[in-house]
């Protein structure tokens, strides 16, 4: 078979985070079979660390941390208080001395940043080591599409191992149901709180119902934005999920923030969600909302369309939409078999790069490139910087994947790529480097550019922000 490094590359990094040293070659002999072997890994897209808790754990260690930490403060003010006194009471006595400052204790690292940073370590470890890092990308996708945010919930991390992972090469409507009744999304998107008006809860307590999370799912997770549903259809779907909530923390030690279904404030009789009618059945009358939302024409081709202008084009060829919405229907929603008919599709395999890398996975592509596994403290901070906060979304639409969302970046890009070839840039041949990330991709302005840069670091600064480099 004849080599393609050219094709390999661009696979590397349409489909996957970049090459690493290589990987062009490894995969150049035939660069479409190696994309869909990573799909038959064992365990693909999952990660096996025991250091990182789960999200119910996660969530009651924080609370006992931050309830430790109210009391800590309230004793250093009684403390301070009673010291004063004391103080002032002595003055009064006697003439006094000046004390010596006292040290400052050293900054601890809060919990929640804690257990944060070992999330994005592991993210991000997973992303460097694969070989290609397809599968990485589809649980990026999907963590996207079904995000949360790491201010209103510190399960974020957890939620994208126990939601996302599993079911990232499994059927969409296992995915749907995991997501939308994981405690991080039930708390991101208000659930937890909403209460049916004519639940027992609902009476007594004269709570209301909140509509955000059965909302999003018709909007963003399913159907599509203005598609086959109204206003009543959220309405009544906002009712079935009442009762969709998590144990509380404060009272339960052993399993708070988990989800429980709580009757009592779920809205009580059938309820009638896009034409279908559904009978109080408890948390089966949501679960048989979810899997018939899964199951609808408009979600295979709303699902299809996002694919598409992910790994494709914004204006994506309709032809390659009609595809994976077909594939989409014809399997029942398996995402490992929309994934290989993506893979199959021409339209996938323009030699142009229309897609501008989002920030984090530019900056992964860079590690990748230098073989470097780099300071996960600085890594966020610079995914911050350039718009993409890890787990911080701007709203429950997610990041956009839009290339204008991104153009005003760039020239932050440009001081990142610099401070980072000044802090690296001396130990990297910077030919070599592009050798490894962009092989027969690099063009000849871009060979120029980096042979006459006037230093290491300048030369690895003009690879990084390479149009070939920041296009995928």
């Amino acid at each position: 078979m004849t080599r393609d490094p050219k094709e390999a590359a661009l696979v590397l990094h349409r489909f996957g985070f970049g090459p690493r040293t290589g990987s062009i070659e490894a995969i150049a002999a035939d660069p479409r079979a190696a994309l869909l072997a990573e799909l038959d890994l064992p365990n693909a897209g999952q990660i096996a660390n025991p250091d990182l808790p789960s999200s119910g754990a996660a969530n009651r260690a924080v609370f006992e941390y931050n309830a430790e930490r109210n009391a800590m403060r309230q004793r250093e003010r009684r403390e301070t208080a009673q010291a004063a006194m004391e103080a002032s009471a002595k003055e009064n006595a006697t003439e006094a001395k000046p004390e010596a400052p006292a040290t400052p204790k050293p900054e601890e690292v809060p919990l929640p940043r804690q257990l944060f940073l070992k999330e994005a370590r592991a993210r991000l470890d997973a992303a460097l080591k694969a070989e290609i890092g397809f599968v990485e990308r589809l649980v990026w996708f999907w963590s996207n599409h079904f995000c949360v945010n790491q201010d209103k919930t510190v399960m974020a991390g957890a939620y994208e191992r126990e939601a996302i992972r599993p079911h990232v090469l499994g059927r969409f409507g296992d995915m749907l149901l995991a997501a939308e009744g994981h405690p991080a999304m039930l708390i991101y998107l208000d659930n937890a709180q909403s209460i049916g008006p004519n639940s027992v809860a609902g009476i007594n307590r004269e709570k209301g119902l909140n509509e955000n999370l059965a909302r999003e799912i018709l909007e963003l997770h399913t159907l599509g934005v203005r598609t086959v549903y109204t206003q009543t259809d959220v309405t009544n779907f906002a009712k079935v999920l009442t009762g969709w909530t998590i144990l509380p923390t404060a009272s339960d030690p052993d399993h708070g923030g988990e989800f429980v279904y709580l009757r009592r404030a779920h809205e009580p009789g059938p309820q009638t969600v896009v034409d279908n009618t559904y009978p109080d059945t408890g948390t089966a009358q949501g679960r048989a909302v979810l899997a018939d939302l899964a199951h609808h024409p408009a979600t295979a081709k709303h699902v299809a369309t996002k694919m598409a202008r992910h790994f494709v084009a914004d204006d994506p060829p309709p032809a390659l939409v009609e595809r994976l919405t077909q594939r989409f229907l014809d399997t029942d929603g398996d995402l490992k078999e929309i994934a290989k008919a993506l893979v199959a599709a021409p339209e996938a395999w323009v030699p142009e790069q229309a897609k501008i890398k989002r920030p984090a996975e530019w900056i992964v592509a860079a590690l990748r490139a230098t073989g470097l596994s780099g300071d996960i403290t600085r890594i966020t901070g610079g995914m911050a910087l350039l718009g993409q906060p890890l787990w911080r979304p701007p709203a429950p639409k997610g990041f956009s994947d839009d290339n204008a969302a991104w153009l005003d970046g760039l020239a932050q890009r440009l001081d990142i790529a610099n401070t980072f070839a000044q802090r690296v840039g001396e130990n990297q041949d910077a030919e070599l480097v592009a050798d490894t990330a962009l092989g027969p991709l690099a063009s000849a302005e871009t060979r120029r550019a980096i042979a006459g840069a006037e230093s290491k670091p300048q030369a690895l600064t003009f690879l990084l922000m390479a149009p070939e480099f920041q296009r995928r």
